[in-house]
């Protein structure tokens, strides 16, 4: 009765702003992957094995592979110098901080992140906060200030294509995630490296302490930086899955980019276009993790599904990773209505509490 009752709520939620989603044309998006980072030229590589022009999935194959050996590489950001970081004063009390992305793209304003940094307490401790997929400015701030109540400063990031990123030709940010294969790896490897920047900027003030925490697809960015930079001791994954390409193909979220897709691809080629971006295309990595995790699911999530949830659940069992799983009664959407936004902040906050007591 609960689970029927919690599906066509979110449902009802989902189709709020359906008319607002645009279904863009697939593309293999190549052009997003020449980097030119520890010599990778992996269409290059494809075209010289195969003695011909390769297959785009080959190329993306290619890129997995070389991914897969190890190293943080793929999502380390070059170092840039203190002045870089801009930081002027807000309306109220917090502060704006700016600096480079690490990943240059065809967007001006997507190349600039920006940030907002709630300070509280003696300043040792701090949270990069890195919100849902379509969050407005606004979102996630009422964490922040909840953190500072507690002693914990808080820095909020913009992910890329939203907020003040978001070029002007779009109303959402779409371009984070689309049936843009190579785009949608860049953005994502694009998250992941604002995020290590912002650890640099903390280091820099001082915060001794760093953790994180992520919500949706902020989750799984935030999951991605913790695994490959162990300046992040602890953090807190609000909705975790297991297989991007397999949350895409199955969310009710994401229908409209499947829509896209399936003419080009299957599920199973979706799912290895993404394994870069997917954690657990990093299971092998698991096995030196031992900072603290606590990971919140949602059981009657239509978004990331229970099943793909367990995945990831599992293997970091598996690996010994000291992580903990906490289930709420909602959905995707519902996690973020009353009375379970109270329970979620609960469950966020505790962690941090607890862990840096």
């Amino acid at each position: 009765m609960l689970k029927r009752f919690m599906h066509n709520m979110e449902r009802r939620l989902h189709a709020r702003d359906i008319d607002q989603r645009t279904v863009h044309p697939f593309e293999w998006g190549l052009e997003h992957l020449e980097w030119g980072v520890e010599g990778l030229d992996v269409r290059r590589e494809a075209s010289e094995s195969s003695g011909e022009e390769a297959n785009p999935l080959e190329v993306i194959r290619r890129l997995n592979c070389r991914v897969s050996e190890g190293g943080d590489w793929f999502f380390r950001p070059g170092s840039i110098g203190a002045a870089e970081f801009e930081v002027r004063p807000g309306v109220d009390g917090e502060e704006w901080l700016r600096y480079p992305s690490g990943v240059e793209t065809p967007y001006r304003e997507n190349n600039l992140v920006q940030a907002r940094y709630y300070r509280a307490g003696r300043g040792d401790r701090a949270v990069i906060v890195s919100p849902q997929w379509n969050a407005d400015e606004g979102s996630h701030v009422a964490l922040c200030r909840l953190l500072n109540r507690f002693g914990i400063s808080a820095l909020r990031l913009s992910l890329p294509y939203h907020d003040w990123r978001r070029p002007p030709e779009l109303k959402r940010a779409d371009y984070m995630i689309s049936a843009n294969i190579g785009r949608t790896i860049q953005a994502v490897r694009q998250a992941v490296m604002d995020i290590r920047r912002a650890a640099d900027w903390l280091h820099g003030e001082g915060v001794e302490r760093i953790g994180v925490i992520g919500s949706s697809i902020g989750s799984c960015v935030s999951w991605l930086a913790f695994i490959h930079d162990p300046r992040l001791e602890i953090g807190v994954f609000n909705m975790v899955s297991s297989w991007f390409g397999d949350v895409v193909w199955r969310a009710i979220t994401t229908s409209h980019v499947r829509a896209a897709l399936e003419p080009h691809l299957t599920a199973e080629e979706v799912r290895e276009a993404w394994l870069s971006i997917s954690p657990s295309g990093y299971v092998d990595q698991l096995r030196g993790v031992r900072r603290r995790a606590r990971l919140i699911s949602a059981r009657y999530d239509l978004t990331f599904l229970p099943d793909l949830t367990e995945i990831f659940v599992n293997d970091l069992e598996s690996n010994g990773v000291p992580a903990e799983t906490r289930y709420l009664a909602c959905g995707h959407y519902t996690i973020g209505r009353s009375p379970f936004k109270y329970l979620d902040a609960w469950q966020i906050i505790s962690f941090f509490q607890r862990e840096w007591s």
